[in-house]
């Protein structure tokens, strides 16, 4: 919500500077999905009057939703507040059909003391303020940084092993896109989860080279890696948009792939829950890149394989290469880790 908001406000500033026209997500009003009236074609005018005037007694004003209006509040009224409207907002946000609002849908918020949410917000103010100052000393992109620190806290989620699933070092990802060269317009997949934000990164990084003037230099790990550059315009992100796939068997894991994608810039991520090797699964030949960290420690029932997978095994792991293997279009590279 906090990154939402920012982003929100420098679009509004950046568009009354350019003149351009944009319309802020905070602009208007929002109705709860359970308090939206069904209309129906046979609607008397008299119904549809009375359904919209039900609907404005619910409606909320956007701007009370974001995230410096509501860090001012009590702490009871914020929790309230941010529990009862922002949240549901937040799930709603890319409408009904989309595929975050379609994962958020079960995210609960789990914040249960007014103490413990005025504490959180005052520490994420706090971090974005040291990131601040980072970029600005240190001539990095705020964006960047934003994703590092993201990126941290996944991982520390991953090392407490929540999931029982480990994500996969930050170096080896950037180290295998380095390998398979992903480029603007190629269809990128990633059949376990993680890997896409390794292939944007490396794409926008290759546009920022041919497009930026000044020199980007290398990470702590000893790749050149951004997230934003000029050569990233509209047409070039919307290429992007369009051709990262990503999948994944745990939804916890699904959420926060959007997230991260979308705290990177992406505003409407394919990250979808799928079991890839499953028989539902049917796509063939239809990315240029592959990258994955499949599951190493499972075995699949013999029942839920998908026919078309020729190895006699129920080992996740061998299934996996197998199914890669079929989802590369004819010259397309894969980079898969394996035990």
């Amino acid at each position: 919500m906090k990154r939402l908001d920012e982003l929100d406000q420098k679009k509004q500033a950046d568009a009354e500077f350019t003149g351009e026209k944009y319309i802020s997500k905070f602009s208007g009003t929002w109705i709860p999905p359970e308090f939206r009236a069904k209309s129906s074609d046979d609607d008397t005018a008299k119904e549809k009057k009375k359904r919209m005037t039900d609907e404005k007694q619910y409606a909320i004003k956007k701007r009370t939703l974001r995230w410096s209006e509501f860090k001012r509040m009590q702490a009871e009224d914020m929790l309230h507040h941010v529990q009862g409207k922002v949240f549901p907002f937040l799930r709603d946000m890319n409408g009904a059909e989309s595929n975050f609002t379609h994962h958020m849908k079960n995210a609960v918020f789990v914040i249960p003391k007014p103490a413990l949410l005025v504490e959180a917000v005052k520490t994420i103010d706090e971090i974005f303020e040291v990131m601040e100052k980072d970029s600005k000393e240190n001539g990095q992109a705020f964006q960047d940084i934003q994703g590092d620190v993201y990126e941290m806290l996944l991982s520390e989620i991953a090392t407490a092993g929540k999931n029982g699933q480990f994500r996969t070092p930050r170096h080896i990802i950037k180290l295998m896109a380095e390998l398979v060269q992903p480029k603007l317009g190629h269809r990128i997949a990633d059949p376990a989860g993680g890997f896409l934000l390794g292939a944007y990164q490396y794409i926008v990084t290759q546009l920022a080279n041919k497009a930026d003037i000044k020199k980007l230099k290398p990470d702590e790990d000893g790749f050149i890696r951004t997230s934003v550059s000029a050569g990233l315009n509209k047409k070039n992100q919307s290429i992007l948009n369009n051709t990262l796939y990503g999948y994944d068997i745990d939804n916890t894991m699904v959420r926060l792939g959007l997230m991260n994608l979308m705290m990177h810039g992406i505003d409407e991520p394919n990250i979808d829950y799928k079991d890839t090797l499953s028989k539902s699964f049917t796509e063939e030949a239809e990315y240029d890149v592959v990258m994955a960290n499949p599951p190493f420690t499972g075995s699949i029932d013999k029942g839920d394989i998908n026919e078309n997978l020729q190895l006699s095994t129920t080992k996740t792991e061998l299934l996996f290469v197998e199914n890669i293997y079929r989802l590369l279009k004819k010259g397309g590279t894969a980079c898969v880790i394996i035990p």
